[in-house]
């Protein structure tokens, strides 16, 4: 249903499996087990902690396995193609996950901080996007992020006005961070609206 491999002008995106993605490299980057990799930023404003276990890493990738195999998710190693600095590497993460009822699928992303600010959430959220329009056929994708994410309002606000869509609203109680609940902002996409933004 997804395809194993993406490529855009400066990423490609090979699905997040086992197969793709060494797990004792994806501990030592979502532990900051070298103390490089500033993972306690990165998850700020994540539903998740920096991994404490490789088994937790483990369960990380075989979730994200599962929830490909039935349908559910598609979620994408991110890796710089060979222009890029740092062509190759584990760049971070970036999926789509599917609500079949509603017809919707609401991206999500992650990137290592040395990636950051590089355009490469766009970039990713573009393609995604496209794969969810053009090939699975949805009407809507959706996006939220906490609402003290500066970086990724900015981000998300610029690749949702470039395909059409718009900000929905403030969702407020709406996700567990921690030991509180965080307001997050809503933003969709209808397909109609990337149609016409996107010729």
């Amino acid at each position: 249903m997804f395809p194993e491999r993406i490529e855009t002008d400066r990423l490609a995106l090979e699905r997040f499996s086992h197969e793709n993605l060494d797990l004792f490299e994806f501990y030592e980057i979502c532990s900051d087990a070298d103390g490089e990799e500033a993972m306690a930023e990165v998850t700020e404003y994540m539903p998740w902690d920096p991994h404490e276990t490789v088994a937790e890493s483990k369960e990380f990738i075989d979730r994200c396995e599962k929830q490909w195999d039935e349908g559910e998710a598609a979620t994408y190693v991110i890796r710089p193609r060979e222009s890029e600095n740092g062509a190759g590497k584990f760049a971070g993460a970036g999926g789509l996950t599917i609500d079949w009822d509603r017809r919707t699928g609401t991206l999500g992303t992650w990137l290592r901080k040395r990636f950051w600010g590089r355009g490469y959430s766009g970039e990713r959220a573009a393609a995604l996007i496209e794969l969810a329009f053009d090939r699975l056929d949805l009407e809507v994708v959706a996006v939220t992020h906490h609402v003290d994410n500066e970086k990724s309002r900015h981000a998300v606000e610029n690749y949702v006005e470039a395909h059409g869509g718009r900000r929905e609203g403030l969702l407020r109680n709406w996700l567990p961070y921690d030991e509180e609940i965080a307001d997050e902002y809503r933003y969709t996409i209808t397909q109609d609206e990337y149609q016409d933004a996107t010729g």
